[in-house]
């Protein structure tokens, strides 16, 4: 049986978990990362693509995030993510729209700063897109 520890995550629209889950990975900026029960306290920013959580039963259920971070504590682990979904409730549509709107930002940019962005945006969301289609 593995040790639990307090999970929440957090979108501006709702909460969508607050319990106690054995594992979850997380899609940090600087690479995916894992938390278990008693991880050391740290801080990191989060990319676009999918937050994995572990409950006690050992299935994992995942939810698409995008921006925010991840704060480790003693009490556990908590996300604030700009966006939060369900990966059960992303239509194909919704997330082509979004790709298409990053597409967009990415041609009206009006400066190089901008324009790299958007273009790591789409990147991203292309990869959530294919992790979406692997699962």
């Amino acid at each position: 049986m593995a040790e639990l520890f307090q999970f929440e995550l957090v979108s501006p629209e709702r909460q969508l978990l607050s319990e106690q889950v054995a594992e979850v990975v997380v899609p940090g900026t600087e690479g995916e990362f894992g938390v278990l029960k008693n991880h050391s306290p740290f801080m990191s920013t989060i990319k676009p693509g999918i937050l994995k959580v572990r409950k006690d039963g050992g299935a994992w259920d995942e939810y698409f995030v995008r921006g925010g971070f991840a704060d480790v504590a003693q009490g556990g682990l908590t996300v604030l993510a700009e966006q939060a979904i369900p990966v059960t409730e992303i239509k194909k549509e919704q997330l082509d729209q979004a790709i298409q709107n990053a597409e967009e930002d990415v041609a009206d940019a009006k400066d190089d700063d901008t324009k790299q962005k958007a273009e790591m945006t789409v990147s991203q969301l292309k990869d959530v897109a294919e992790a979406l289609k692997a699962a």
